[in-house]
């Protein structure tokens, strides 16, 4: 009987033993873990998928259009100047056309001399329709506009906003 118990806890001794061991190296892999090293699914290293992958061809960015240019500026052009919408009509037309006379030249690749002078003459043509089409005092915020920028433009606005409601009160 004494044979019987050491051979039955020897038994249940390797069993634990073996146990230990066997926990101890799928720890190892981080088996079942999925952050902790990120390995993959079961943490067997970087799985594969057997279906082959389309390539997909980087997509060029198609260049803007004139009226998508124009459209996406507008309304920030609109709120600088507070234009009504007569007048926001007049600069939306005058600068769609301009801007496709500018692209335009670009598509052409001309000498910079030569394109220089284009831009210069477009850049006449456009003032002198804006001041035709808008309003002196909106014609000379256009051209503040230009050279600042939008944002400091509207910066300035609501400070001269808040100077007239001090000088108000």
């Amino acid at each position: 009987m004494k044979i019987l118990l050491k051979s039955s806890f020897a038994r249940i001794l390797l069993l634990a033993v073996l146990l230990l061991i066997g926990s101890e190296s799928f720890a190892q892999f981080g088996r079942g873990q999925q952050g902790f090293g990120g390995r993959g699914a079961y943490g067997y290293g970087r799985q594969r998928s057997t279906i082959p992958q389309a390539q997909e061809a980087q997509k060029k960015e198609e260049p803007q259009t004139a009226e998508q240019i124009v459209d996406g500026t507008m309304p920030s052009i609109t709120e600088a100047l507070q234009l009504n919408e007569f007048e926001t009509a007049v600069l939306s037309s005058v600068l769609k056309k301009y801007v496709q006379e500018r692209i335009e030249a670009q598509i052409l690749k001309l000498p910079p001399e030569k394109m220089k002078e284009v831009y210069e003459s477009i850049t006449e043509r456009q003032d002198e329709e804006l001041r035709a089409g808008l309003p002196a005092e909106k014609y000379e915020a256009f051209v503040e506009l230009q050279k600042n920028g939008v944002a400091k433009t509207i910066k300035n606005n609501k400070k001269k906003k808040k100077k007239r409601k001090k000088d108000k009160s």
